[in-house]
């Protein structure tokens, strides 16, 4: 006798988060033979840099169950981290670690009893978490014209039409799927609306690290008291494998901390002991992990401008990122001839992209966008990293990198353009 389905409704009819489908039809495909490029699950292609490894292998051993909260020794380094590279006044009690920011971002939502309002396009988790906690999604629109950045403007729109509603606002930068990110002026902008509504931030900058010219601003520089900062290993680090994320409150926002807590304590009950221990040392920065990141950042840069260039040379509109490894190209441009090859929305595009050229990427569609708009996010993670590494350490920082740098070390990402370029032609 089979059992009948009775599955949660907010839970029915949900895929699998696309990025992590994306990366297992690209590993069935090589498996079958295929030559693949995988530009789908934007996963850091650089390795974890050694002196967190060495302190992942001298802590091994540690096997006790840490408090629900977190390491107290990463709950000091991770507020030490905020007060060293944004001025922050973050008291470590404040810190919540847990098994990944996506979890915690999860417990939020559940916790936390509100709309969650996100900016299209947005990381392709937001939504779907709200949908499953029973929230209520608002999505605000952006341009392309204004780097698909949040306005102040469409903020007030949404916030004046019930000024006491509670709600969570997003903030993700530099963006997953854009890559662009706010100068200190937008953000102090958008901290005026905030402020006026008693909004929730919360900044999910687990790519700041990652801006390009290594000059990351929070918004809780301009909104402290309101703004949640989401962060973890797995982006600047490159240690999504670790599973670990933090968020560190404002002292206004404690019950939040308590309720999110004691959700944790009857779920995950305590992120793993030696990857807490390891993420001290990360926190803590240091020389050599700022030489980690000063590398990382020139390498992704260089490989951005060589792909925005050639992007652009096959009429295909690219705002201009300013970090991270994303970018959310726009083939407009190019409908009339996609139409005529029976290609009318993203994921059509895509399909058939990775069907003709073995180039696998996302639709602009699984981050919110129309699925008739001709945007799709293109990952810059398929080279290398460690060799990548080595070879700009011989490089002084003050000088450019090779002209040869991207042929030579990220010629899978070289390739992978040259073919959708190629195929666009």
């Amino acid at each position: 006798m089979e059992h009948q389905i009775h599955l949660n409704l907010n839970v029915r009819g949900l895929p699998v988060s696309a990025t992590l489908g994306i990366n297992e039809l690209s590993n069935r495909l090589i498996a079958e033979g295929r030559k693949v490029y995988k530009l789908g699950l934007g996963q850091s292609p650089f390795p974890v840099p050694l002196p967190v490894v060495e302190e992942l292998q001298a802590n091994a051993h540690q096997k006790d169950y840490l408090p629900v909260r977190g390491l107290p020794a990463l709950q000091e380094a991770v507020a030490g981290y905020y007060q060293r590279t944004q001025n922050l006044n973050i008291q470590p009690r404040h810190v919540l670690v847990g098994p990944g920011s996506k979890e915690l971002m999860f417990i939020l939502q559940l916790v936390y009893y509100g709309d969650l309002v996100i900016p299209t396009p947005s990381w392709v988790s937001y939504a779907p978490q709200a949908q499953i906690a029973g929230r209520h999604v608002h999505w605000l629109p952006t341009s392309r014209d204004n780097r698909w950045l949040l306005t102040p403007d469409e903020l007030e729109k949404l916030c004046a039409k019930d000024p006491s509603k509670p709600r969570i606002v997003i903030l993700n930068y530099p963006n997953n799927p854009t890559g662009c990110s706010y100068t200190d002026a937008e953000l102090a902008a958008l901290a005026v609306v905030a402020r006026k509504y008693r909004i929730i931030m919360l900044s999910d900058e687990i790519y700041g690290e990652l801006n390009f010219e290594g000059k990351h601003t929070s918004i809780a520089r301009h909104y402290p008291e309101g703004t949640i900062i989401s962060s973890g290993l797995s982006k600047w680090c490159g240690a999504g494998g670790w599973r670990l994320g933090t968020f560190a409150f404002p002292a206004n926002l404690e019950w939040l901390v308590e309720g999110m807590a004691v959700v944790a304590s009857e779920t995950f009950t305590a992120t793993s002991a030696p990857i807490q221990y390891a993420a001290v040392r990360a926190f803590r920065g240091g020389p050599r992990i700022e030489a980690y990141l000063s590398q990382s950042r020139r390498i992704l840069k260089t490989l951005n401008d060589h792909v925005l260039a050639r992007f652009t040379a096959s009429k295909v509109f690219v705002a201009p990122p300013q970090g991270a490894f994303y970018m959310l190209p726009d083939f407009t441009a190019h409908s009339a001839t996609l139409k005529a090859r029976g290609i009318t929305t993203s994921t059509e595009l895509c399909e058939r992209i990775l069907e003709e050229t073995g180039v696998a990427f996302l639709p602009g569609s699984a981050f919110g966008r129309p699925h008739a708009e001709m945007t799709a996010r293109i990952a810059l993670v398929d080279f290398d990293g460690t060799k990548a590494l080595a070879a700009a350490e011989r490089t002084p920082l003050h000088e450019p990198l090779p002209e040869d740098f991207i042929t030579t070390h990220c010629f899978k990402m070289v390739e992978a353009i040259d073919l959708i370029c190629n195929w666009l032609d």
